[in-house]
């Protein structure tokens, strides 16, 4: 009786389990909802914008910026975009992973003399280089508590001020890209210096023709800087949706996992329970046998 005992408290166990991943998964599916409009509203004018400025560079038109002054990465920042809380599968080990690949094949002569220094966006990506000695420059995990334009800006320009005073002279951010609910691409970019794509020039290329007003240069210069803080927004709108798809789908394979044990506890629990009563009736059995004899 007392395997059935520890089978029951096992079952009991998983049936708990089960019912707080199954809660969880809907608390994801239904953050995921809103963040998902929000990052998919926000693309379309990202892309723009971008392409602006890329379709001006193909042919001269981009000015000489602090925000495009190439130099050698001789002082490099990462920025690492994780999430705050565990439970979603390898959406933050994912993020570590990549950085520190990245690190080792990009900037292991500037980590080893020091030139090398972070801002982690969310406590799982804190927590993991703080434990790993890294150079952590500034730590913004509370941005996810109010995750919007004005508070991601304060952080872009931040960023933009250490580029410009040449504290840093190459940025990165690393994080996950929402593709959809059950898949999340890791993705590196370069945030700066700015560095347009090349678009070989065709006779038969289309390009758009823009009046401007202010003067082309003029405007630019105050195009970039949005450019760079729409860069970082969108990358955390990704990787905040990414964040909600990665748990709701890990919460979803948990407790499918929890119902295949129950599945098999219950039968344990079945065959133990009829060997036990089996045992009691031949030992019935027996002692009755004894006494005619």
């Amino acid at each position: 009786m007392a395997g059935l005992k520890e089978v029951r408290i096992r079952i009991a166990s998983v049936t708990s389990t089960q019912q707080i991943t199954s809660a969880m998964k809907m608390v994801a599916a239904s953050k995921l909802r809103k963040a998902q409009n929000n990052i998919l509203a926000l693309r379309p004018y990202a892309s723009k914008l971008k392409g602006i400025i890329q379709n001006l560079s193909s042919n001269g038109s981009m000015p000489d910026s602090v925000y495009t002054r190439e130099e050698a990465a001789d002082k490099v920042l990462l920025i690492v975009i994780t999430s705050n809380r565990g439970m979603c599968g390898a959406f933050n080990s994912s993020v570590n992973k990549a950085t520190l690949e990245h690190i080792q094949n990009n900037f292991s002569d500037q980590y080893q003399r020091g030139n090398l220094h972070l801002v982690t966006i969310g406590k799982k990506g804190t927590d993991f280089f703080s434990r790993r000695n890294f150079k952590v420059e500034a730590s913004f995990n509370d941005i996810f508590d109010k995750l919007d334009y004005q508070n991601v800006s304060e952080i872009a320009n931040q960023v933009m001020g250490w580029f410009k005073d040449k504290t840093y002279n190459r940025v990165d951010i690393v994080y996950n890209q929402f593709k959809n609910a059950a898949t999340q691409v890791l993705a590196i970019e370069q945030m700066l210096p700015v560095v347009p794509e090349k678009v070989e020039a065709r006779k038969t290329e289309f390009r758009n023709d823009y009046i401007f007003e202010p003067a082309e240069e003029e405007l630019l210069t105050s195009v970039i800087p949005q450019s760079l803080r729409i860069q970082l927004y969108k990358a955390l709108l990704d990787s905040y949706a990414s964040e909600f798809g990665a748990r709701m789908t890990a919460m979803h394979k948990a407790t499918e996992n929890a119902g295949e044990l129950l599945k098999d506890l219950r039968i344990r629990y079945n065959n133990a329970r009829q060997a036990a009563i089996t045992k009691e009736l031949i030992e019935i059995v027996s002692g009755a046998e004894v006494l005619k004899k």
